[in-house]
């Protein structure tokens, strides 16, 4: 089972650029973007650096560690496509960001 969560409000996150939430216990980079808001796990896949502290490009955050990059809409490096930043669903709601947490694994 899953069920959106807010977690900021669009004020909050001025164009190309993300911030640190919390929903359901998880940490999630939550990142706006060319007009729209997007939301992956913080933890980069690759070496556990966070996501949320990267620099947005051309729909991909850079995770600063090592300049990895991962597709904002599905979470992919399309350097190393084995590497899959894990997505969450966002919407917005007027002011309110929301984001849809999964409770378990099987969802």
């Amino acid at each position: 089972m899953s069920e959106f969560v807010e977690v900021a409000k669009v004020d909050e996150i001025p164009e190309g650029r993300g911030k640190l939430v919390v929903a359901g216990g998880r940490e999630i980079a939550l990142f706006h973007a060319d007009g729209r808001y997007y939301a992956l796990d913080d933890c980069c896949p690759h070496m556990g650096a966070p996501l949320s502290e990267g620099d947005v490009r051309e729909g991909m955050v850079i995770c600063l560690r090592h300049l990895w990059g991962f597709r904002l809409d599905d979470g992919t490096c399309p350097d190393v496509p084995t590497l899959k930043a894990e997505t969450f669903e966002v919407r917005v709601e007027g002011e309110r960001i929301l984001v849809r947490v999964r409770e378990s694994q099987e969802d």
